[in-house]
């Protein structure tokens, strides 16, 4: 017997519920869509409405077009749209919305409310849907306009919404999709509510009046105006002088055609610009629009219309890294610095840099110190690799290893023949106490190699340490420690600084409070999206207290975007990986001695936190065939 058709058509109401999956993720995909509609219509106010993140409700009101009686009804179908007549339309799309999904996803996860009415017509519509049925439809008295209100997303769907994260992160997208149609839009007025607080209240003007009401008066200092017009695409926008880059990623903005894109290999151009003017790891701000054929792009590669495709990106990239670089060169913003100068490094028993001499670092106090005597795993490190050393005598006879490093009844890291030397440094965060230990002096040779590799001789041939790789693993250790204990050692600053961070990251700082402190920083909220730093981690390389901050808040950026570890695990990985950098200096030999030490009292001196490995061992066997 022939078996059972088991293929059939989905219903509407499922078949919404997986479109609603694409388009759909969270709060800020529906306040994404819905602006995008208030634009299209031709709004020029448009009004935001927030609960809990959007989780309770969203709410988008402008004066836009509005729409007819069935319009509104058609709105909610599947691919119902007024943007798209034929195939060719999809290669000649300007406005922001154009799929006719959005309204159909949203209904089917959500319960809408739509009120709607044009100019011409006396009543407006209302329409309420619940799960993609709709529950009413009636004639009611409203201004031009659209308003729609979405309540409880995803009450329907269990799953999804267990899935979505903390009110703080949830907003932190918000605002971000919010700032993006903002800045895309300067001439339309949009206000955002959350809570029943006033978030936003923008005024329409110029682009650069969009700029400072959304980042802050500070910014009128730093833009640069960028324009460049060509037969292929036209750039326009600013940029920020140099001197302003910041070490947290998030004010960089590409609109082609108005509409927000994501673009590395844009954004590379931009950073080549700015080749020579800032120092590594920092971020440049800038608001770049390109104007194009629509013919020569394709957006239709992505869901969320981020992502972009141009038919010609050498052009693309030549031009715009023209134009970036000719307003950097106008606008005299290029800057000779020597960003490897540190003057906070001082040589031993000097108050002053010596002439001539490099820039070094000073090994911390945290770094200077043993585990416990408990910690029956380091002192198994530390057992094992004595062997690597044994037949290696001191000048005194003793055996040259690192046991030699005993820890004090203070709990620092004593050797057992050492010589008292003061040191005085500039450094708040390379203090070290008022005697320092020197390491005792071996016939196992130990130096550093172009600042970046340690080379010891051991029993059976060298090994090899990589500097960075070894601070990554101590920093990474301690930063767990600190964040599990919640002990981080505050350095209080005489003048307390005042700080200010974009919405976005305020949210951020809001959500990690208790991470953040639990690793030195003492701060207060101030005003709107500002904080008073009080004081910073006690060994954090010397910098600005804003970079410092900045850093941090890039690094629990991260951290929160990476689902395969614990948040403390992660977050401790970042900042371990951002900091070791800072330890790529010249080290005096008491500073390798203590290196060494901490790295073999750590749990796996052997890997950095990622997996790289930290160590080579070359055996005299194996330094032979190199010659053979």
């Amino acid at each position: 017997m022939p078996s059972s058709d088991i293929i059939q058509l989905l219903p509407d109401s499922i078949a919404n519920q997986i479109a609603a999956g694409e388009v759909v993720q969270r709060p800020a995909s529906v306040v994404k869509e819905l602006l995008e509609n208030a634009i299209d219509a031709q709004a020029t106010s448009i009004q935001v409405i927030l609960k809990e993140a959007g989780r309770t409700l969203i709410q988008i009101i402008d004066n836009g077009a509005g729409m007819t009686q069935t319009d509104a009804r058609m709105s909610f179908e599947r691919h119902a749209t007024s943007k798209i007549r034929q195939s060719d339309d999809l290669f000649k799309i300007r406005t922001m919305g154009f799929r006719g999904e959005a309204l159909a996803s949203i209904a089917a996860v959500a319960q809408v409310e739509l009120k709607t009415k044009t100019e011409e017509d006396e009543l407006g519509t209302l329409i309420r849907i619940e799960a993609s049925e709709i529950k009413a439809q009636e004639a009611i008295a409203c201004e031009t306009g659209t308003s729609f209100s979405v309540k409880n997303l995803f009450f329907n769907v269990p799953a999804r919404r267990n899935f979505l994260k903390s009110n703080s992160v949830e907003m932190r997208h918000v605002l971000d999709e919010f700032q993006r149609i903002a800045l895309a839009h300067p001439d339309v007025s949009l206000t955002l509510f959350h809570n029943d607080t006033e978030i936003f209240n923008l005024q329409a003007g110029k682009l650069v009046r969009r700029i400072i009401d959304i980042f802050g008066k500070s910014y009128r200092e730093q833009l640069a105006f960028c324009q460049e017009e060509t037969s292929y695409i036209n750039v326009r926008g600013f940029i920020g002088k140099p001197e302003y880059a910041r070490k947290t990623r998030g004010e960089q903005y590409f609109f082609v055609n108005d509409r927000f894109i994501k673009h590395s290999y844009m954004h590379h151009a931009v950073l080549n610009a700015f080749d020579g003017t800032i120092p590594d790891g920092s971020h440049p701000f800038y608001v770049l629009f390109i104007e194009i054929d629509p013919a020569h792009i394709d957006i239709n590669i992505h869901p969320t219309k981020t992502e972009i495709k141009f038919d010609d990106e050498k052009s693309v990239y030549a031009i715009l890294m023209a134009a970036v670089k000719k307003a950097v060169g106008v606008y005299n913003l290029s800057q000779s610095i020597d960003f490897d100068d540190n003057i906070n490094f001082l040589n031993p028993g000097s108050t002053e840099p010596s002439q001539g001499s490099a820039p070094r670092a000073v090994t911390p106090d945290w770094a200077a110190q043993s585990h416990k005597p408990g910690d029956s795993h380091s002192k198994s490190n530390l057992t094992n690799w004595n062997k690597l050393f044994e037949g290696l005598q001191s000048t005194d006879g003793s055996a040259g290893d690192i046991s030699s490093f005993e820890t004090s009844s203070s709990g620092g890291s004593r050797p057992s023949a050492y010589l008292e030397q003061s040191r005085t440094v500039a450094s708040k965060v390379n203090r070290m106490a008022s005697e320092v230990i020197a390491a005792p002096e071996s016939d196992a040779i130990t130096f550093q190699l172009h600042n970046r590799y340690i080379l010891s001789q051991v029993k059976d041939g060298i090994m090899l340490i990589d500097q960075k790789a070894a601070y990554e693993r101590i920093l990474f250790e301690r930063y767990r420690r600190m964040l599990s204990n919640r002990n981080g050692a505050c350095q209080q600053l005489l003048f307390p600084k005042t700080i200010r961070v974009s919405p976005s990251d305020m949210q951020l700082v809001q959500e990690t409070r208790e991470q953040i402190r639990s690793l030195g920083f003492e701060f207060d909220e101030f005003g709107t999206n500002q904080l008073i730093i009080r004081g910073i981690p006690a060994d954090l390389p010397e910098e600005s207290e804003q970079d410092l901050f900045e850093e941090l808040l890039e690094q629990l950026k991260q951290s929160y975007s990476d689902l395969k570890l614990k948040k403390l695990e992660s977050l401790s990985r970042s900042l371990a990986r951002r900091f070791a950098v800072r330890y790529a200096v010249k080290l005096s030999t008491l500073e390798i001695h203590t290196l060494i030490n901490q790295l073999f009292a750590s749990t796996d001196p052997n890997r950095t936190p990622g997996g790289e490995a930290i160590i080579v061992l070359l055996t005299m066997d194996k330094l032979a065939t190199i010659f053979k």
